[in-house]
């Protein structure tokens, strides 16, 4: 298969799996805008062609937030984007804070490609958080957010000069949201 087919076959398949979710703004977006802000961020922003890495970008909150198992994965895309995904996925089981602590200690440790999809989910989150937030956050938490990425995304660093630019440019604007 090619690449491009196999980019296709990973977004029709997230928006399947994410059809009945929506996203925490004010308007409840289709929660499937999010993973194709982040291979649209990786391909466009950070020059990105691995299709490794654009597939993982599309699933990475499939196993998290739907049903699907890291089982289906590897049947529907092999091993590797498999792997990409579960490195990127938070186990839902343990409390948030500890989740959030552990995204930043096990960031340094993951895969060049999950480094890619972690650094660009970050850019889309605090994209987000400026131009329309949750509609139930403060500005504390907001605030909280971004100094929460910024300790994830420095466990990144090194990967994609221009990713990180634009992370630190969003990063710099913290004290207006």
């Amino acid at each position: 298969m090619n690449a491009i087919a196999e980019i296709l076959r990973a977004a029709a398949f997230a928006a399947e799996k994410h059809r009945d979710q929506r996203r925490k703004d004010a308007d409840a977006s289709p929660y499937i805008n999010h993973p194709l802000q982040l291979a649209n961020v990786l391909a466009n922003d950070g020059g990105i062609s691995d299709p490794v890495v654009l597939c993982a970008a599309l699933l990475h909150d499939t196993v998290e937030d739907t049903k699907t198992t890291e089982e289906e994965l590897r049947a529907a895309f092999g091993a590797k984007i498999a792997s990409v995904v579960m490195e990127v996925t938070d186990d839902k089981s343990l409390p948030k804070p500890m989740r959030k602590q552990l995204q930043i200690e096990h960031a340094p440790h993951i895969s060049h490609e999950a480094k890619l999809v972690k650094l660009a989910d970050k850019i889309c989150n605090l994209r987000d958080i400026i131009n329309s937030p949750p509609a139930n956050w403060p500005q504390s938490r907001k605030q909280d957010y971004f100094d929460w990425a910024a300790k994830v995304v420095d466990g990144v660093r090194g990967h994609n000069a221009a990713l990180e630019a634009i992370f630190d440019q969003l990063h710099a604007r913290k004290d207006s949201v």
